[in-house]
């Protein structure tokens, strides 16, 4: 058993959206901004998000990092966010994730080698970036919380956010870089094991009797 794991999330948790909602508003602008053909600075960004230079230094120390997360995520979230938006989309947190972790492999195929330079680029902490804040993963957290929402009053805060940190380490860039690299799965088999491992950790967690942990 995984010991109970309290997250420090918990208390600041509405500081950690307002950060995610920032840093979204930047990827946004920089989308816009590539879409209209330009090559943008860090200045037009800022302008176009109607923040500072020096929050976008926070949230993105280099423009580099910055421009590939914004490529990347004009390239996937759509279609992640087209399923998690589904008016058919069930109420069963289970299969709600496990159709998340499915569209997001389906988007690696075209994002992935943008993943592994955002992995390289936000490995160690840059110096601009406090130490215990989130270097990537923004739009993953979003999306593990729109997959979770009908088991969210299920669960104690607690046992959330361990479910939600649990769910981070299957769904990705990196889990399925693990199943290529180390395993040598093909795409259709990274799928099914995630698919599989992320709809047992839900099912774990609604458990009663396991909630001495995951």
């Amino acid at each position: 058993m995984v010991p109970d794991v309290k997250s420090s999330s918990t208390d600041g948790g509405g500081r950690e959206r307002q950060r995610r909602r920032t840093r979204k508003a930047i990827v946004d602008a920089t989308i816009e901004l590539l879409g209209q053909g330009g090559n943008p600075s860090v200045g037009e960004i800022a302008d176009a998000a109607e923040v500072s230079r020096r929050t976008v230094y926070l949230h993105f120390p280099s423009l580099e990092q910055l421009l590939l997360d914004a490529t990347a995520g004009s390239l996937s979230q759509h279609h992640v966010e087209a399923v998690l938006s589904d008016p058919a989309l069930p109420d069963d947190a289970a299969t709600r994730v496990e159709l998340l972790v499915r569209a997001v492999c389906d988007d690696a195929v075209a994002t992935m080698d943008l993943g592994r330079r955002l992995i390289q680029l936000t490995t160690a902490p840059a110096p601009s970036v406090p130490a215990t804040r989130p270097q990537r993963g923004y739009r993953r957290m979003s999306w593990i919380e729109k997959a979770l929402e009908p088991a969210r009053s299920q669960l104690d805060t607690d046992r959330y956010e361990q479910l939600v940190s649990a769910l981070t380490v299957v769904i990705g860039w990196e889990a399925i870089i693990a199943l290529h690299d180390i395993r040598g799965l093909p795409a259709r088999e990274q799928k099914d094991v995630l698919a599989w491992t992320a709809r047992t950790l839900v099912e774990a967690a609604l458990k009663p009797s396991l909630h001495g942990g995951l």
